[in-house]
């Protein structure tokens, strides 16, 4: 490891988070790629058309792939009817709780907030905390001491990675506060990106969370089997490793505290099944440069910035031919990330964080 490498602290309570205001890297001005005011107003217009298609499809493949793994039950065909129905049901409501989050993914609001609540249910992201963390995540991306939502420190914790696979790690710990907003406490950390009106909200759903947990748990005990939980609860966890697949794409192995979503967000061409599972969100880079484009629109906003966009990973499996050997890279050299050549032939070999402030 080089000697001039100085170990970040990610939390939002630490030191790095009084630095980067220092520096002028809170609710900062971001680049944007110049976009015609008519021809962006027409992009985020929001339907409810796609939305509700595709939720239907959704829900149609969980039910499928659950009576599939209900008949199988007792054999061995259990194991692949239950690994496809946890995927359905913990892959894809990441990014249903993603989009409705933005309330883009429909022009109803109620149907917005309804699949969002039932979304983070199922992803066990408890719904006012991660509508907050992940506000604080847009305003402030990958901002070391700001940024609630750095899946991937340096140098990497591929133990906590490999654990959360199955939503281990991030599972407990997300139940952990669960546990505590029950009893009316949120974290320090909460207490900094949570407006406090807001507060009360995470309370009642921690709530409402637990007893839905505690009548799985009861039906199980009383049937004396945990198939109930196999529907509800465990797939949260057993069901985690498509999400965690698809996000790892989105920023790992990229530039800390830049203003620019070009050099730390990653824009990865998907073939049609992962793009319906992940709504999209392939499309990282362009979500994150005009968050209120709806999912349904990133592949043509995506066209109308690619002459100011670095080139998207050709594939999936492209991405993690730059993303692995980037995070092994930085177990061994923490200060290393994937550099990327900005539109013009100007290189960016250091990022903000490194450039003395203003």
């Amino acid at each position: 490891m080089p000697t001039s490498f100085r170990p970040r602290d990610y939390s939002l309570t630490g030191p790095e988070n009084a630095a980067a205001q220092a520096r002028g890297l809170v609710s900062a001005q971001w680049y944007r790629c110049a976009i015609p005011r008519k021809q962006l107003k027409d992009l985020m217009l929001r339907k409810d058309g796609p939305a509700i298609r595709d939720t239907v499809l959704w829900f149609g493949a969980i039910i499928a792939a659950g009576v599939l793994a209900y008949l199988s039950w007792g054999t061995w065909w259990a194991v692949p009817a239950f690994a496809l129905y946890g995927a359905l049901y913990g892959g894809p409501a990441d990014s249903r709780w993603h989009e409705c989050g933005h309330g883009t993914a429909f022009k109803t609001g109620w149907m917005n907030d309804a699949l969002y609540q039932i979304a983070s249910f199922m992803v066990m992201r408890e719904a006012t905390p991660w509508r907050w963390s992940h506000a604080r995540h847009h305003t402030d991306t990958i901002i070391v001491g700001r940024d609630p939502e750095i899946a991937v420190t340096r140098p990497p914790d591929f133990v906590t990675l490999a654990l959360d696979a199955l939503h281990i790690k991030n599972g407990i710990t997300e139940f952990r506060k669960i546990i505590l907003h029950c009893f009316g406490r949120l974290t320090a950390a909460e207490k900094d990106y949570i407006p406090e009106m807001e507060q009360p909200k995470v309370i009642r759903t921690a709530r409402v969370y637990a007893a839905i947990w505690l009548i799985m748990i009861g039906w199980s005990i009383a049937i004396g089997g945990i198939l109930p939980l196999m529907f509800v609860g465990l797939p949260s966890f057993y069901g985690a490793w498509l999400h965690l697949f698809f996000g790892l794409t989105q920023h790992a192995g990229l530039a800390e505290d830049v203003l620019d979503h070009r050099l730390n967000s990653r824009t990865v061409y998907m073939n049609p099944v992962f793009r319906f599972l992940y709504w999209n969100m392939n499309y990282h880079v362009e979500h994150h440069m005009y968050p209120m484009v709806p999912y349904h629109a990133l592949p043509a906003l995506h066209e109308v910035m690619k002459p100011d966009t670095v080139p998207a990973c050709g594939s999936t499996w492209a991405a993690y031919r730059e993303i692995i050997p980037a995070l092994l890279r930085q177990a061994k050299e923490p200060n290393h990330y994937v550099r990327r050549d900005l539109p013009g032939g100007q290189p960016i070999s250091t990022p903000l964080a490194a450039v003395p402030a203003q």
